[in-house]
């Protein structure tokens, strides 16, 4: 009996012993339910601005009074997205993709893979009316094309300056993945000025706006706007080992895109310009035999003879880093930057010659196969 007694007191002093030290080693965790509409401040932020949490997805306002409604801006911007068919000459379906409205006219833009091929393009719009579309013109060289419907009153979008995006803000893409009308996808802009090597040509023009808003078979030609609802890019291509959206989606940026379907619209045709040089990229290794502050900007390989570049004195081993002001550390951005010029135009280069900053006013640029000159 006495056995069982000592037995029972060291079981319960043994399991008080373990009570304790689970207790000291493992503290109780706090449970927060956050279902009803709680409110969370600002971190780092003295003023007494709250807001709730459980919002739809979305960012603060600059002066953080606000918070984004994906809601408005996807009623502002569906209507602009029509959904594309190309057809072939007895109307089986060739491929389906996305357009975007830039005048009230019946102007659309698109990719250029989506129309190649077509002998006949139905557009249907946002309402479930479908149109026959013209094709104004195309440019293989930045994937681009503009199509017309006989339609009036239509609701466009307008262009934003894409040079201003930024790397980390919010984006929506739109368009018709699987042939699903209006879809809207968000995501923040990954990167810019991105080079993919998908387009074939001596004069192909990448410099992509990256996203990781989800962009599938369809979505081709279909905005990537603000959080203003402005078009910032027509989405392009992705990056897939699945076939589908892996969070790698690329846009041809707005500046471009307006230059491009503006020289469609009036001449049928793009414009080209070129500086008649061949480049390259800055690489560490000749970032220091060049004595370059920085390792960027586009180095000259081989200067045209009578292009624009040769006619100005510049010579294979300058390291271009501007144009007119606006800084080219790579060769998309400097390819970009050219692009959106017109034969005749005038520019004014920033570059490096052994060592030395140099700046060149006046260069003119020449229109591309202009007296059998190439390059960029």
């Amino acid at each position: 009996m006495r056995s069982i007694f000592t037995h029972t007191l060291v079981a319960l002093f043994s399991t008080a012993i373990c009570f304790m030290l689970f207790s000291y080693f493992f503290p109780p965790q706090m449970v927060i339910q956050v279902n009803d509409q709680r409110t969370a401040r600002i971190v780092n932020y003295e003023g007494e601005i709250e807001k709730p949490v459980n919002r739809s997805p979305g960012a603060l306002s600059n002066d953080l009074t606000t918070v984004l409604d994906f809601r408005s801006i996807s009623r502002r911007v569906t209507p602009a997205v029509v959904n594309i068919v190309s057809r072939g000459a007895t109307g089986y379906r060739l491929s389906g993709g996305s357009g975007v409205i830039i005048s009230s006219g019946g102007y659309i833009i698109t990719n250029n893979h989506v129309i190649q091929d077509a002998s006949k393009i139905d557009v249907t719009l946002n309402n479930r009316r479908t149109y026959s579309a013209m094709v104004v013109g195309k440019d293989p060289q930045t994937d681009l094309a503009l199509i017309k419907i006989d339609e009036i009153n239509l609701q466009p979008l307008s262009y934003a300056n894409s040079d201003l995006v930024d790397v980390g803000e919010w984006v929506l893409a739109v368009g018709n993945p699987f042939n699903l009308a209006s879809t809207v996808t968000a995501g923040i802009v990954s990167a810019k000025a991105r080079n993919i090597n998908i387009l074939t040509g001596s004069y192909a023009v990448e410099s992509f706006i990256q996203t990781d808003a989800t962009v599938n078979p369809g979505n081709s030609g279909g905005a990537l706007v603000n959080t203003n609802g402005e078009l910032i890019g027509i989405n392009t291509a992705i990056i897939t080992e699945s076939g589908l959206s892996e969070g790698y989606s690329f846009a041809i940026p707005s500046n471009l895109v307006k230059k491009v379907i503006t020289d469609l619209m009036r001449y049928g045709e793009v414009q080209r310009a070129i500086l008649g040089v061949q480049i390259d990229e800055v690489t560490a290794e000749i970032a220091a035999d060049k004595k370059l502050p920085n390792v960027a900007g586009v180095l000259i390989r081989n200067v045209t003879e009578g292009g624009g570049a040769s006619e100005s004195d510049l010579r294979a081993g300058d390291v271009i880093v501007s144009i007119n002001g606006v800084p080219t550390p790579s060769v998309p951005e400097l390819q970009e930057q050219i692009a959106r010029y017109n034969p005749g135009d005038r520019v004014s280069l920033e570059f490096y010659r052994s060592g030395r900053q140099v700046r060149k006013d006046g260069v003119q640029l020449k229109k591309l196969n202009e007296k059998g000159i190439g390059g960029q």
